[in-house]
């Protein structure tokens, strides 16, 4: 009888500990360590709202950097819709943000980029959309973080760029993760849902920390 009762109470304890530790196991799946690629270059534009913003303005915060522009006839709708999954992803959340750097900043003013928050739903504090300088944009876009744009007559919407994310930590050290083969990614393929999920996972990760 005693002895029934042992195996009863060691099935019990079993149980238990397989409740718990299942959540665990399943929680670590998508983590992986995250390699540093460097400091992201110190910038000062002007956003949506006409307010100066800097890096300062992002200390603390893990968040997404892209570059755009309002006209852009082909990856860039793509791109901020899935920005939007972002923002919707960390609703609420005041230690995420999003810095949107236009690459037309001529035709880009605040009010305009204002509406196109609007009208893609950007309701996030801490998600600024950037114009200023052009010339600066593009060295902060081409030296600074080596996502390419460049301007041509020849090009859809009268600009070039990647459709690439880059994820910033909250001390602004660009992060990324490593490939099979230990090397890092750098940048995220803001078009692609299942690069986007990894993206979600990874700030899921930063904010964790």
């Amino acid at each position: 009888m005693n002895k029934s009762y042992s195996y009863i109470g060691i099935s019990f304890i079993i149980l238990i500990f397989g409740i718990w530790a299942v959540p665990k196991i399943v929680g670590s799946v998508n983590q992986q360590e995250l390699a540093t690629i460097g400091p992201v270059p110190a910038f000062e534009f002007t956003n949506q709202r006409g307010e100066t913003i800097t890096n300062a303005n992002y200390q603390g915060k893990v968040y997404v950097v892209d570059f755009f522009f309002t006209t852009c006839p082909t990856i860039c709708p793509v791109m901020s819709r899935n920005m939007v999954k972002l923002q919707d992803e960390f609703f609420g959340n005041p230690n995420f943000g999003v810095a949107s750097f236009s690459i037309d900043p001529t035709y880009d003013t605040p009010e305009v980029l204002q509406t196109y928050a609007e009208n893609y739903g950007i309701t996030n504090p801490n998600w600024h959309l950037m114009t200023g300088d052009k010339l600066a944009i593009h060295k902060l876009a081409n030296n600074g973080f080596n996502l390419y744009v460049n301007e041509g007559d020849t090009a859809a919407g009268g600009f070039e760029h990647s459709g690439f994310f880059a994820l910033i930590d909250q001390d602004g050290n660009i992060r990324s993760r490593i490939d099979e083969y230990g090397n890092p990614i750098v940048y995220y393929n803001g078009t692609d849902l299942e690069q986007i999920q990894l993206l979600k996972d990874d700030i899921k990760q930063l904010l964790d920390q």
